[in-house]
């Protein structure tokens, strides 16, 4: 009964009707010891079809008309027309399943705007509190500067420096801010092109190895390297990726360590993976590791100069390419980030 029709709706309840008068009637005839099967039989045929008859009627015009009209305008509401005809034979069935589908959409949607406005308010808060440092601390200096200090030699140089530094860190937050909401509504644009990946990644360590000889941390690819390989991607926002790994490389490898690249290939896509071997990361914080503002140990990245947006900004850059990106580590091994692109 659960799934059944109009028609058999109607029958089986016209059946029970025949059956519980039927019996009534033989009872009495039984009773009565006056038995005319023929009337009985007769009674029973007239009863069944006037039954079927008025319920079927009153059924169709009572409930399963009023359930179609109910059924077309959540199906209207769903489908976002202004118009339509139902057609159907089941109307009970497909409003219970309509009903139970609008409702698990709609469970889902509320768990996903409650979500949203958790990542909303904590983003906010990360963002209030990454914008207000360095404007604190331009503001520090300007203020210096303006209340006698620009006049003594010893400090307004520094002061100057040392704001235009602030000023470049807002600078660069908001660039970056920038580029992950233009990839979140769809609006990066992506140049691609052939390049080889090879060539990019020695361009990426020449741009580092001031930086990397500072710790005296070797920049190296993996012996088994191909000369070249060629993929399709953006070779800028890739660039951006690659200087984002390598940097974080740099700056959490131990002293006297290296930074080392691996290209792997992958059926129809090529895998590149920047590995350190510094004090590695424990695994609770691994899968925040891409969320904007994140950071393991903020004293030491603000020291370190970071915002906590490298990785965001990578994950979105590979999710913009329908890529993959990956991290793994080992306490007191290494790290190890990886990331995928369509081979040429």
């Amino acid at each position: 009964m659960k799934n059944a029709s109009l028609p058999k709706v109607a029958l089986i309840a016209s059946l029970l009707v025949v059956f519980a008068f039927g019996a009534q009637l033989a009872l009495l005839f039984f009773l009565q010891w006056t038995f005319h099967w023929y009337l009985l039989v007769g009674f029973i045929v007239v009863s069944f079809f006037s039954s079927y008859g008025i319920i079927y009627y009153l059924v169709d015009g009572f409930i399963y008309r009023r359930v179609k009209l109910i059924y077309k305008n959540i199906h209207q509401l769903k489908s976002g027309k202004a118009s339509g005809v139902l057609q159907t034979n089941d109307p009970l069935s497909e409003v219970e399943a309509e009903v139970q589908a609008f409702s698990q959409s709609r469970s889902s949607e509320i768990e996903e705007l409650k979500k949203m406005e958790q990542y909303r308010r904590e983003f906010l808060g990360d963002v209030s509190h990454e914008l207000k440092t360095p404007i604190f601390n331009t503001q520090g200096y300007i203020e210096t500067l303006l209340n006698g200090a620009l006049d003594n030699p010893k400090v307004n140089t520094s002061y100057l420096k040392k704001a235009s530094k602030n000023l470049d860190r807002l600078s660069s937050i908001v660039d970056n801010l920038l580029m992950i909401s233009e990839n979140e509504t769809g609006n990066l644009k992506l140049n691609l092109k052939k390049f080889n990946i090879v060539d990019l990644i020695e361009e990426v360590f020449e741009s580092h190895e001031m930086s990397a000889d500072v710790k005296d941390i070797a920049l190296k690819q993996k012996a088994e390297n191909p000369k070249s390989k060629m993929v399709l991607a953006d070779r800028a926002q890739i660039e951006t990726v690659l200087n984002n790994l390598v940097i974080n490389a740099i700056k959490y490898g131990k002293e006297e360590g290296m930074v080392l690249v691996g290209i792997y290939t992958m059926g129809d896509h090529i895998l590149v993976e920047v590995t350190d071997d510094g004090p590695g990361i424990e695994q609770q914080h691994l899968p925040r590791l891409f969320d904007r503002f994140y950071r393991i140990d903020s004293h030491r990245s603000r020291y370190e100069g970071g915002n906590g947006l490298g990785l965001s900004i990578c994950k979105h850059i590979i999710d913009a390419h329908g890529q993959t990106i990956h991290v793994r580590s080992t306490i007191n091994v290494g790290t190890t980030f990886g990331f995928t692109l369509a081979k040429a």
